[in-house]
């Protein structure tokens, strides 16, 4: 039989559907399970929502099944869900955990972000963040993105900028560093651009930036392309869809740096993340404070 239920968020009534359906049936994670995760992690999520056009992967059957991309507002979507028009697509956005909780029991499991925010004129505005994809090649793995997470680090601080490593849930690593929003979307790509063919000629071995599929094997590719202005990265914290609920989690600079020595960095489950937040709190919120 499947479940529902009539709650109130925030003071919105929402009608929460189908709360049994089993989303990652491998580890028999119900969507009531997913609804309640993305609950917990309001406080730390939200703020990297706020402001952004959001895009959702959403999985009507569970992962293993079909999922599609959304960018366009859902048909139906309620009045006080917030959206932005950017390119003759209307996106929605997300301010608070009523927004959250409507999208995510549409089986949106996973959130994913531009670098800039909408500017008050509407469109988009400029980065305040940058970001380094760390893709490892068949052969490399959390390893050798530890390593090369860790020049990354070194390089942006030399620029004076402070890097935050997040797992990304599947394969690699997201490296982010808050900017001041004095650059353009394609200057901030050109700097990543850069950073990566310089460490690409000091670690060749190890390091590539050219896109070319069949030069990444034992490498890894510095995707530094996700700074495009209509590119996006996975939102921290928030699930992946692949056969177990990982998360694309914030890591500390002492785990990345035991990692590179070779001690066990993995992808964390959405059980790992909540118990590592109540302990530690939140490891990437230093990227939304840049005054």
């Amino acid at each position: 039989m499947t479940e529902n239920a009539s709650v109130l968020v925030e003071g919105r009534k929402l009608k929460l559907t189908s709360l049994d359906k089993l989303l990652y049936p491998a580890t028999e994670t119900t969507k009531g399970e997913v609804l309640s995760y993305y609950a917990e992690v309001a406080d730390v999520i939200l703020p990297h929502l706020a402001g952004r056009a959001l895009t959702r992967v959403r999985w009507p059957h569970g992962v293993g099944d079909q999922s599609f991309f959304e960018k366009n507002i859902p048909s139906g979507a309620p009045s006080w869900l917030p959206r932005v028009r950017i390119d003759d697509v209307t996106y929605p956005m997300v301010e608070d955990l009523a927004q959250l909780t409507y999208l995510v029991n549409l089986n949106s499991i996973e959130l994913h972000i531009p670098q800039w925010t909408v500017s008050p004129e509407g469109g988009r505005g400029r980065p305040d963040r940058l970001v380094i994809d760390l893709d490892p090649g068949t052969g490399a793995g959390l390893r050798e993105c530890a390593q090369v997470a860790v020049m990354v680090r070194d390089r942006l601080a030399e620029l004076g900028l402070e890097t935050f490593p997040v797992t990304s849930g599947s394969k690699g690593m997201q490296l982010y560093a808050g900017l001041p929003g004095d650059l353009t979307s394609d200057q901030t790509r050109d700097l990543a651009q850069q950073l990566a063919q310089e460490l690409t000629k000091k670690h060749p071995d190890l390091i590539l930036w050219k896109m070319t599929k069949s030069l990444r094997p034992g490498k890894i590719f510095l995707d530094w392309s996700q700074n495009v202005a209509a590119k996006t990265t996975i939102c921290p914290y928030s699930l992946r869809g692949r056969t177990t609920p990982t998360v694309a989690a914030p890591r500390s600079w002492d785990e990345v740096e035991a990692g590179a020595e070779g001690q066990a960095l993995e992808q964390l489950m959405f059980d790992e993340v909540l118990d590592r937040l109540e302990r530690d709190g939140d490891l990437v919120a230093g990227l939304l404070s840049r005054e």
